[in-house]
């Protein structure tokens, strides 16, 4: 059986649409959500649940596993009513609790549902969310560890239908003396280690952390361009059914810089980035990777002042050192370029210390853009001259 903890008794007092659960190593955020809509799908006819993660394999090593766990430990489980092949419990009372991936597009746009749990939504992207609460009903419940600053912080904590709880290993009741004496020891390391620091932070207290080893660490958040901003020139990186086409305009404020995201899409040709272009009344110079000449041969042929970035050796820790020897500002409306900036990180080598190549789990195809601009304009200043109006 199962001990009603602090966890749990806290996170059935919400009682607002959606329900945010911010939390440290071992708080039972999950488990107690699991038994909260376990319970509700146990006692209320034709309730549609979907409990979604990052990938299928996380969703079984993490958040349908504890299910199962929890349901045979319950004595409730019935094998013949859990359909494996599409991960879906079904209930005596018709409703039932599904479990699948953000790597599924197909589900994303698919079917609606009465209730919503996210495992971790710090993984996913803001607009997967969008796709997902747009379809959902009733009630959406996110739970995350709070290793850096996401989009839930930017566009959901403080909203008025929204509830935001943060939990520790202290609210896990049932969590054994071995597991706090482990997450502890963090506490008195943090005393002389920023590593440790860091850890304690996030897992130990819940609270928000920094990236360990981030590639671009300094950048600042600005609401819009200010007036006397000037509008310097852009980069542009070239994309098709993979890969995203983004474009980030660079400006100059004061001795700062600010990049802002006006693009970020797939499936565009040649033809559809002129098209952006002319909408959008772009005058300034356009940087874009050198790598695709013919590209950029036929964005001249459509009238655009467009040319192809300058490598040299090392280009991307070139590019990377640069933007982190300047102050930088970012729009808060780039929302892929600060996803990227947030999990942009530098690999590790076998004994885990950071070495000068980006891990490449994050591809940065808006940090490309941005580079590729701010590279070119300290290399041509006096370009330059399209002030905001």
């Amino acid at each position: 059986m199962f001990t009603k903890t602090t966890a749990l008794t806290k996170l059935r007092s919400l009682n607002q649409r959606t329900r945010i659960i911010r939390g440290g190593s071992s708080a039972g955020k999950t488990i107690a959500v699991l038994l909260i809509l376990i319970d509700y799908a146990c006692r209320n006819p034709h309730k549609e649940i979907s409990v979604v993660a990052e990938s299928i394999p996380h969703l079984r090593r993490g958040a349908l596993k504890d299910f199962l766990n929890i349901m045979k430990a319950l004595n409730r489980y019935d094998e013949r009513k859990f359909n494996r092949s599409i991960l879906k419990y079904e209930f005596s009372t018709y409703s039932y609790i599904e479990f699948f991936s953000t790597d599924q597009p197909d589900k994303l746009r698919g079917a609606r549902r009465t209730d919503l749990f996210i495992n971790e939504c710090n993984n996913i992207s803001f607009e997967a969310y969008q796709q997902l609460a747009v379809r959902t009903s009733g009630n959406i419940w996110l739970d995350y560890n709070p290793t850096n600053l996401f989009w839930v912080d930017k566009e959901l904590i403080g909203q008025e239908d929204t509830d935001f709880l943060t939990l520790t290993y202290k609210d896990n009741n049932s969590l054994p003396k071995s597991i706090v004496k482990e997450i502890e020891k963090a506490k008195v390391k943090a005393k002389t280690s920023t590593y440790w620091a860091n850890w304690w932070k996030v897992y130990g207290l819940g609270e928000i952390g920094s990236l360990e080893g981030a590639c671009i660490p300094d950048w600042k958040s600005i609401d819009k361009i200010p007036d006397d901003a000037r509008l310097l020139c852009a980069g542009l990186d070239f994309g098709y059914s993979v890969d995203p086409t983004t474009y980030i305009r660079l400006y100059k404020w004061n001795n700062a810089y600010i990049f802002d995201e006006l693009l970020y899409r797939k499936g565009m040709l040649n033809r559809d980035i002129s098209n952006f272009l002319t909408d959008n009344r772009v005058l300034e110079h356009i940087y874009a990777d050198s790598a695709e000449p013919k590209s950029i041969q036929e964005l001249r042929n459509y009238g655009h002042r467009i040319f192809p970035v300058t490598k040299g050796r090392d280009s991307v820790i070139y590019g990377i050192n640069l933007i982190n020897q300047n102050e930088i500002y970012v729009t808060s409306r780039s929302k892929n370029l600060i996803k990227e900036l947030q999990g942009y990180v530098w690999d590790k080598d076998k004994e885990g210390n950071n070495i000068q190549k980006p891990t490449g789990h994050i591809h940065p195809d808006c940090i490309d853009a941005a580079r590729y601009s701010l590279m070119m304009q300290l290399q041509n200043p006096n370009k330059g001259k399209y002030a905001i109006r």
